[in-house]
């Protein structure tokens, strides 16, 4: 292989088939701080991060950070989002740094180390990226990532309802830009077992796919269970025959329940087990 290590797409593989395929994120907004009786600072975004790591890390598949709630707090919250992420990693869960990262040539290259080199500070098993201008924008990134074991999640097909004016759009050929993309996943996952590492971000809630090629040889992360009304019982029907390489994304679902770790803990379980029973083989 390239690289220095164990490819993103055979780690999460693993740890999808070991711990179940569930991702949860880390929001730490103001108002689930508020509901936490925490402030809205430093020491808020501190407790919060920490509640959710001690509760999860140890037992899902995947936690997402949400990059932008921890820089809101300057350099502060940059560090706790470090601290977040290697105490997660250590506790065996696999990290997807939310940041939706897209820019072109030194500057997309700059993104990449801050996220995907293994030296970094903030270095995450896998990085959500924008490829907005451009898919061959995202190629220090795809390089990158390569390298050094990790991934990249690329927004394809995504849960709000803005994305539709430009993922939607049909281009000469007569191709989707989203499914567009899909295809270009495709092609950097060909011949990758047991899954590649290069995944598309998908919504939970967008209905029937059907009319799209989801069969991308790469990890399909899926935002919208819980809070935004998608179902893990909804599943099957949005992801067909590609729903065992779904990573199913529930945040407030599982976070309005903390700050107490157990109850965290046990809504998570919850999740985790519903999610089994509907993406389970037939």
């Amino acid at each position: 292989m390239t690289g220095t290590t164990e490819p993103f797409g055979a780690r999460l593989r693993r740890a999808m088939d070991e711990r179940g395929p569930l991702c949860v994120g880390i929001d730490p907004h103001a108002s689930l701080l508020a509901e936490w009786g925490l402030d809205d600072d430093v020491a808020g975004l501190e407790r919060f991060s920490r509640t959710v790591v001690e509760a999860v890390a140890g037992r899902v598949a995947v936690l997402k950070p949400q990059s932008a709630f921890f820089e809101r707090f300057g350099s502060r919250g940059v560090a706790v989002l470090e601290t977040s992420v290697r105490e997660a990693r250590e506790a065996g869960a696999l990290v997807v740094m939310d940041a939706k990262r897209g820019d072109i040539g030194s500057t997309m290259a700059a993104y990449a180390e801050s996220f995907l080199h293994r030296d970094a500070p903030l270095f995450s098993d896998a990085l959500t990226v924008s490829p907005y201008l451009g898919y061959g924008s995202l190629k220090p990134a795809v390089e990158l990532a390569r390298h050094h074991g990790a991934g990249l999640f690329v927004l394809a097909l995504t849960s709000n309802p803005e994305g539709g004016e430009v993922q939607h759009a049909v281009r000469a050929d007569g191709r989707s830009v989203g499914a567009t993309m899909l295809a270009h996943l495709a092609a950097e996952n060909a011949g990758e077992e047991p899954l590649g590492s290069f995944g598309a971000v998908v919504g939970a809630t967008l209905g029937d796919l059907s009319s799209y090629d989801l069969a991308v040889n790469g990890p399909l992360l899926a935002p919208g269970i819980g809070a935004q009304g998608a179902t893990p019982a909804d599943l099957p029907r949005v992801f067909g025959a590609a729903v065992g390489n779904v990573v199913p994304n529930v945040s407030r679902g599982v976070l309005r329940h903390g700050p107490d770790v157990a109850a965290l803990r046990a809504a998570a379980d919850r999740f985790a087990e519903e999610i089994r029973a509907a993406v389970a083989p037939a």
